[in-house]
């Protein structure tokens, strides 16, 4: 009997510090991630500084409708799952929300920056508004309380 007690507490043992060993590795890549992350934003300052002064200021573009189009399915893509996770009371609603908060702000980047000055611009800003309405929403259910009661 006792010799079952020795290995059962070994195997105790053994299984406690795989543990740490695989929590610490977990910690470690993570912060290396965040490290790459980092190096990322300082790296795509001076980027953004040779694209500024060295890309034209317009541009013919192939296949114009169907960009627009896929942004536009891919942020209703991403309504539609965030309100089926939600009412679900699936937590990863709440990824899917961040995703489309950035989708919607994006739709808006380019609908004001590619407009034309004159109507196309106001019917853009006006676009930008409800799909800036929109990302506020996402953002609301993307920080929400993930312990809340559903109803």
């Amino acid at each position: 009997m006792r010799k079952q007690s020795y290995k059962r507490q070994l195997m105790g043992w053994t299984l406690l510090l795989l543990g740490m060993a695989v929590g610490t590795a977990v910690v470690l890549l993570k912060r290396w991630m965040l490290v790459v992350l980092s190096a990322a934003a300082v790296l795509l300052v001076p980027w953004m500084v040779v694209l500024g002064l060295t890309l034209q200021a317009d541009t013919e573009v192939r296949n114009w409708s169907l960009a627009w189009i896929g942004l536009d399915v891919l942020m209703a893509t991403g309504c539609a799952t965030t309100a089926l996770l939600g009412l679900r009371g699936d937590p990863r609603a709440r990824l899917t929300a961040s995703a489309t908060a950035a989708v919607a702000v994006l739709d808006a980047w380019f609908d004001i920056t590619t407009a034309q000055p004159g109507t196309d611009l106001t019917q853009a800003v006006a676009c930008a508004v409800a799909e800036g309405a929109l990302a506020c929403i996402c953002i609301c259910l993307a920080v929400s309380d993930r312990h809340a009661r559903h109803e």
